[in-house]
């Protein structure tokens, strides 16, 4: 607690630019965490006024406080950061930290409680404080591009979900390959997965031009 400043109740409501009666009702709503107890006195941190600036903006951006509680909900159960770039964690990929507001700029409001569900559920997101972090730049920039295609985000997880499952069995296939095919250690593996990685994108190039060209043109 020693970098995080704390407030009596009235204070945050001031800082917050909202009256403590509409706080309790947040606190009463689960929109924030709960305060920590000294007694009878009730402290709150940074980490409170962060969510509360959140809850004013997203209210702004016209969610309800319905979907604010759900959000709240999903983003206060999703895994922590640690555990996400933790062991197995990505070692090509670069994590991007966002905040909610960032998250629904990117996604053009589809951020609602279903999406931000999945998302975690996935692993695509994780929590750390009172941001979250996307494990991959490329899969936030790809969905991202998708979304301003048109494609619903809600879509674009389900189909994700699906892919993770071929990617799985794909890096199974490969590592198969390596690792019973002579004297080979996982440090082999590591080095050859470029190869992988060229096989899997030439054979997904040539399999979009075989679904293209039986396509009736339009």
């Amino acid at each position: 607690m020693a970098d995080k400043r704390e407030y009596r109740m009235e204070e945050l409501a001031r800082k917050a630019g909202i009256t403590v009666r509409t706080l309790r009702f947040y606190r009463e709503r689960k929109l924030i965490p709960p305060p920590r107890r000294e007694g009878r006195i009730a402290w709150y941190d940074d980490d409170h006024l962060a969510r509360l600036r959140t809850i004013a903006a997203l209210l702004e951006r016209g969610h309800t406080l319905n979907g604010i509680a759900e959000l709240a909900e999903a983003f206060d159960h999703g895994r922590d950061v640690g555990e996400l770039l933790g062991l197995g964690g990505p070692t090509e990929e670069t994590p991007v930290r966002l905040s909610p507001e960032d998250l629904a700029d990117v996604f053009a409001g589809q951020d609602t409680p279903e999406n931000l569900a999945a998302a975690l559920d996935l692993g695509y997101l994780a929590t750390d404080g009172t941001d979250l972090v996307h494990i991959s730049r490329r899969l936030l920039d790809t969905s991202a591009a998708l979304v301003n295609e048109g494609i619903p985000l809600a879509d674009i997880l389900a189909t994700a979900r699906r892919v993770r499952e071929h990617a799985d069995a794909l890096a199974e296939l490969f590592t198969n390959l390596v690792l019973t095919t002579g004297d080979r250690t996982p440090e082999d593996l590591q080095r050859l997965r470029p190869l992988a990685k060229s096989v899997v994108e030439a054979e997904l190039s040539m399999a979009l031009d075989r679904l293209v060209s039986r396509r009736p043109e339009a």
